[in-house]
């Protein structure tokens, strides 16, 4: 069963990540985990997300500095991933890693960079390539 905020957090989460990457986390839900991926669903992306107050290029940046911030590369590749679908460019984010260098630390912006150089070069593969 579906609500209309998880459809419209799932159309969201779409967006900004991609078919393959939201597939491949539906995919790997389990019974214990199933309810996890319903609640992000709905309220990350069907709740925050979808609010006018802000547009997504600016969630993402924001994003990827609470991730640096937090300490969860895995996170931030995803959300570096999805800044740039986004529309946001490689000099935004390095920018937001920049700043937060200064405000959590050199050795968090150390792995930020390390962590977005690879998500950017990833994500450029496919436009290369065409």
């Amino acid at each position: 069963m579906t609500s209309e905020r998880f459809d419209a957090g799932q159309a969201v989460r779409r967006e900004v990540l991609g078919d393959a990457y939201v597939d491949a986390s539906l995919n790997r839900a389990t019974a214990f985990n199933r309810e996890f991926q319903t609640l992000v669903t709905e309220y990350c992306w069907g709740e925050i997300w979808t609010r006018d107050g802000l547009p997504k290029q600016t969630r993402s940046l924001l994003n990827i500095a609470t991730m640096i911030a937090l300490n969860r590369p895995h996170e931030l590749e995803m959300h570096v991933k999805g800044a740039l679908r986004n529309g946001c460019t490689a000099d935004q984010i390095k920018e937001v890693l920049l700043q937060s260098t200064i405000y959590v630390g050199v050795p968090a912006g150390v792995d930020a960079f390390r962590v977005a150089s690879t998500a950017i070069a990833e994500a450029e593969k496919p436009a290369a390539a065409a």
